[in-house]
């Protein structure tokens, strides 16, 4: 672990309240944002007549170009003075990226938009976390963070349901306008941040981060060298792995099934557990200062293989909605303790952002191979098969941290 006394106090004055009220309203426009690029992304191409090879092929170019922008992403994030203008930026292409979707659907300004939409996955996310913390400080990290994924989790559910309804009423074409009229209020919430409320040195976990001059780092290759660091990112590689296929292998048997109300299934499947992460997400903030973060660790991430024996077995769908649960729980604690762990292993290294990307990356790693590996694995094995294949790469990320993980909460917390 990798922490110093010095840059874990709360040097430097306290952020406003409009600027904290800034930063709840960026995480929920941004959530909204990028709700549009989910399934209602893939339905708008098939109505425009593209064949399934395509969607997913300019799908899987967007989730490369995220998991390759998420190490430089982040080595620029410690050394921009302003995280805002990422978020900015970032914003801004996803603006662009859906005018070019909504109106010239063809294939290589599709391929372009997707691309650049997804190199935004690789700073947008982890500039929200730089700001957090040069808001407030690694002391009041925790309850931040626990606020941040409430009002993205929040955000994610009202566009869904708002574009939902404009896609019926209207078209798919005005989800994607409804996307870029979003940056608006995005932009409107972002200059809310006041920028002399952001501390540059504490917004990367540097040491003495109230002198104004930009502090020294530590050497890139002292994150390689910190074992807990390197557990963490096996131990969500690990988690992603299991957990990226997990749902869609559902819905596909629901849909194989021939389950009449299969629509409404599936959309239960993935609202219900969003509420459940805004419900739960604050407290999880709050429990980490008093817990510690590795019991926390081990609840979500005990939540995924008993999620994945559940579903092994053949049950009603109103079970498998009550299962999908579980994932709520494993969302609120991922992802509010991914940025916490990993501020808390570099604090006083000046290299937050970057260790984001790294730990970003290996677990996206995880995620991308998910479907392919369990989607032969389904193949050859059957539904029980899969699940309990999923299963146990689950138990094993959950034993990994159990065993090998460092509790890392502050002694200042304690």
């Amino acid at each position: 672990m990798m922490a110093t006394t010095a840059s874990l106090g709360v040097a430097g004055p306290l952020p406003s309240n409009v600027s904290l009220g800034g930063l709840d309203g960026v995480n929920f426009v941004i959530a909204g944002m990028l709700a549009g690029f989910g399934p209602y992304l893939a339905a708008y191409l098939a109505a425009q007549g593209w064949t399934p090879q395509n969607i997913g092929f300019v799908l899987t170019a967007s989730g490369l170009a995220g998991l390759l922008s998420q190490v430089p992403g982040g080595e620029l994030l410690d050394i921009a003075r302003s995280k805002r203008a990422f978020v900015a930026a970032g914003a801004a292409i996803v603006a662009i990226s859906a005018i070019i979707i909504s109106f010239q659907p063809s294939f290589p300004l599709v391929f372009t938009a997707l691309v650049l939409q997804g190199v935004t996955g690789g700073f947008i996310g982890p500039a929200i976390a730089a700001i957090s913390l040069g808001l407030v400080g690694h002391a009041a990290l925790p309850d931040r963070l626990g606020r941040n994924q409430r009002f993205a989790s929040t955000g994610s559910l009202v566009a869904a349901a708002l574009m939902g309804l404009i896609g019926y009423l209207l078209s798919y074409q005005a989800i994607f306008l409804t996307v870029a009229a979003l940056a608006l209020p995005l932009f409107v919430a972002l200059a809310r941040i006041r920028a002399t409320d952001v501390h540059f040195g504490r917004a990367c976990g540097a040491p003495h981060h109230h002198v104004p001059t930009q502090p020294a780092r530590t050497s890139r290759g002292s994150l390689w060298k910190s074992p807990g660091l390197m557990i963490f990112a096996i131990c969500l590689f690990l988690f992603q792995l299991a957990n990226a296929s997990l749902l869609p292998l559902v819905v596909e048997g629901l849909v194989y099934q021939g389950e009449k109300s299969s629509s409404l299934i599936v959309s239960a499947l993935i609202v219900l557990p969003q509420i459940v992460v805004a419900l739960m997400a604050p407290w999880v903030g709050r429990q980490a200062k008093s817990w510690g973060r590795l019991p926390l660790l081990l609840i979500g991430f005990a939540a995924l293989p008993i999620r994945a024996l559940l579903f092994a077995v053949p049950v009603d769908s109103p079970l498998l909605v009550a299962f999908q649960l579980l994932d709520g729980i494993s969302g609120a604690v991922v992802g509010v303790l991914t940025p916490l762990v990993i501020a808390d292993m570099t604090s006083g290294t000046g290299r937050f952002n970057l260790a984001q990307g790294i730990v970003g990356t290996v677990s996206g790693i995880g995620a991308s191979l998910s479907t392919t590996l369990f989607g032969l694995v389904a193949v050859s094995f059957g539904r029980t098969g899969v699940f309990l294949s999923i299963a146990s790469v689950g138990l094993l990320a959950a034993l990994t941290l159990w065993l090998l993980m460092p509790e890392t909460r502050p002694s200042t917390e304690q």
